[in-house]
């Protein structure tokens, strides 16, 4: 028995130190499935990459991909939770899921946007770039790439159009070199307008453009209105002045022609001269004037001299050459011409204008549908 005792205490020692061996080994394999160590054979343990992400990266890495892309804060955190936060990754899904969802805001009314202009010595180009609301019109990116179509139409078109409107159709598959941060380099048109909807989170369409030329010695002169930056803005008008002598001097057209487009921008003219009135708008006038004579009850005589004054004052308003010139009223854009003709030794004539607005023509949603729209926006 007193053998037994004896040697029972080593025997439960080496139980009780197994049993501790046992218990460190369970404890170490379970840290180490926890926190993706890796034990060696040497018996050392040495900590691997943990792929937690703390909140501060978080919100870090958010803020580096809306600054890369201008996407919407809940698309850039979507994108970067899928790509396990890496941020490379996560730049092309944005890409990718920008195709489909700017396919699915494409039937959303778009009557916002910008006009951009662009210009030489003998042509301009005006361009029409929608969007849903005005603050993504105020978007750099967006504006951006209204001034790079503009640009990138004038490039294109060739000279001997003197009057040319176009759509979206005319763009759509020629290429164009975006140079910047936040767009990819080399493109089409139609990718970059889808593009640059999946940044924004809105339908952006390109509606129309126009170009207008000179093939005289002249001058093309623009004027925009309401004007975030140069050659943007929301209201544009052009013009051309043409001199019959080709040795006129042209810092007369010029100057001019930059307030005559203002005026166009100004007083809405719809024809060059009575001439261009096209005979059924003339008798469409006529029949209201007459109609609103007849409830004067007056003589058929006084009602004739009263229908014709009165056709005169619509000619005076829809008429560019009759209208009363806005920076000084006593006078108007026929002896506007005149003046600068005696003044430069040449005859100088108008060869076509243009007045665009943004939205214009598009029937916009009701004002219900407009405050759902600018809550999308914030």
């Amino acid at each position: 028995m007193a053998w037994g005792h004896g040697a029972r205490r080593p025997i439960l020692g080496l139980l009780f130190h197994a049993q501790q061996q046992a218990a460190r080994g369970y404890s170490s394999a379970f840290q180490t499935h926890l926190l993706g160590t890796h034990v060696p054979q040497n018996g050392m343990f040495l900590r691997g990459f943990s792929s937690e992400v703390s909140a501060s990266e978080q919100m870090n890495l958010i803020k580096q991909l809306r600054e890369r892309t201008s996407a919407p804060i809940k698309d850039v955190k979507a994108s970067l939770v899928s790509c396990n936060w890496d941020i490379e990754a996560a730049q092309k899904d944005l890409r990718k899921r920008g195709v489909v969802l700017a396919a699915k805001k494409s039937s959303r009314t778009a009557a916002e946007g910008l006009l951009a202009i662009a210009q030489d010595e003998k042509r301009a180009v005006v361009v029409e770039l929608n969007c849903e609301t005005d603050f993504v019109a105020r978007n750099d990116v967006f504006q951006y790439l209204a001034s790079s179509l503009a640009k990138m139409a004038l490039s294109a078109q060739g000279p001997g159009e003197l009057f040319l409107p176009f759509g979206p159709e005319y763009l759509e598959n020629k290429s164009i070199n975006l140079d910047h941060p936040k767009l990819s380099g080399e493109t089409t048109v139609q990718s970059a307008v889808t593009e640059v909807a999946a940044m924004v989170g809105e339908n952006v369409k390109l509606r129309r453009g126009f170009m207008l030329s000179t093939a005289a010695h002249g001058v093309v002169s623009s004027y925009m209105h309401t004007c975030p930056q140069p050659g943007l803005g929301r209201i544009a008008g052009l013009v051309t002045l043409e001199a019959e002598d080709s040795s006129a001097l042209l810092d007369s057209l010029k100057r001019v022609g930059s307030s005559i487009a203002m005026h166009i921008v100004a007083a809405k003219p719809l024809f060059l001269s009575k001439e261009l009135v096209s005979a059924a708008a003339v008798e469409n006038e006529r029949e209201i004037l007459r109609t609103q004579a007849e409830s004067s009850g007056k003589s058929q005589m006084a009602m004739d001299k009263m229908v014709e004054g009165r056709l005169r004052k619509y000619f005076e308003e829809v008429v560019l050459m009759e209208q009363k010139y806005v920076v000084n009223d006593s006078t108007n854009i026929k002896t506007l011409l005149n003046d600068l003709s005696k003044e430069v030794g040449s005859k100088v004539t108008i060869g076509n204008f243009i007045r665009m607005e943004v939205g214009e023509g598009i029937e916009r949603p009701e004002a219900a549908d407009g405050s759902e729209a600018m809550a999308r926006a914030a």
